[in-house]
Order: structure tokens, then C-alpha cells, then sequence
């Protein structure tokens, strides 16, 4: 179930990268991860955005900082050579479009979740606690690859 939750997620990027950014989507694959290595981690920019409902969990979106800074081109028409808080703002907005879409199509599953506000970090790791699972998936473009973590908290009850 957790897989489709993130194929969900994937297929939600997958469209916002190809209507918003006008990006070609290569492929994108999805798998139970328990690696958590931090070192893949350390160059990018980490958005988490926390899920809630009848999903409790989280979200992490993991951007390369050469793509991140070529999206923001590409949205904004400026060229930025560093993350600053524009840059930053512009980033969580793509993750809450696509964290919208990909709750709406499951809401059609009859699954009801919100999301709250967009957390943006640099070389973040997503631990995995007892009770939790966590899956992965990378979303591969034409200007770099993002990766999604999907991490669900199953409820004490």
C-alpha cells in the first residue's frame, strides 16, 4: 500500500514537472528503501512536508542545488548562483503543487490527508523509527533527479 502511496507522489511530480517547468520526466522509480545514506543527501536542498489525516506521516523532496537553481530559473526568469530565501520560498511552493496533487488523487481512493507547511533544510536525513516504513523513489529529469521519501507513522490504534 505504502508504494502506491509514493507512485502517487511520483506520478504528482511527474505532471507538475511537465506542466509547470515544461521538463521531459525519463523515468522514475519507486522501492522499499531502509538505506539511509547520507552522503547522497549532502549536496541537495530538502524540503518535508508533514502529512496528516488518515495518512500520518511525511514527504521529504530532495533537490540537487544545480537543479533547484534551474527550476527557479525557469519559474521566475532569474538567474540565481546561490540558495537564498527566494530561492528557498520557490522550492517549497513546487513541493506543496505536488503534495496537493498527489492528495487529491488519493483522496479519490477515498483517503482524506492535509499537509502542513513546508520545512526547507540542506543534507537531511530521513531516519526510520520503530512503527514507521519509509520508501523511496527518484524522479529523473532532464535537468536532474529529485528524490522523494515517503516516511507513514502507523497509528497506535
Amino acid at each position: 500500500m505504502n508504494s502506491e502511496l509514493l507512485t502517487s507522489f511520483s506520478d504528482a511530480a511527474n505532471q507538475t514537472f511537465k506542466l509547470l517547468l515544461d521538463l521531459d520526466v525519463i523515468t522514475d522509480t519507486v522501492q522499499s528503501s531502509e538505506n539511509n545514506d547520507k552522503k547522497e543527501y549532502i549536496e541537495n536542498i530538502d524540503i518535508v512536508i508533514q502529512i496528516t489525516g488518515d495518512l500520518n506521516g511525511e514527504i521529504m523532496y530532495s533537490f540537487p542545488k544545480d537543479m533547484t537553481l534551474e527550476m527557479v530559473k525557469i519559474m521566475s526568469g532569474m538567474e540565481f548562483k546561490e540558495i537564498d530565501e527566494f530561492v528557498k520560498s520557490a522550492l517549497g511552493e513546487i513541493a506543496n503543487i505536488i503534495s496537493g496533487n498527489a492528495l487529491s488523487s488519493l483522496s479519490q481512493a477515498q483517503l482524506i490527508c492535509d499537509i502542513r507547511p513546508p520545512k526547507v533544510s540542506e543534507g537531511q536525513t530521513f531516519p526510520v523509527s520503530e512503527g514507521c516504513s519509509l520508501y523511496g523513489a527518484k524522479v529523473k529529469t532532464s535537468i536532474g533527479d529529485v528524490g522523494l521519501n515517503l516516511r507513514t507513522i502507523q497509528s497506535a490504534g
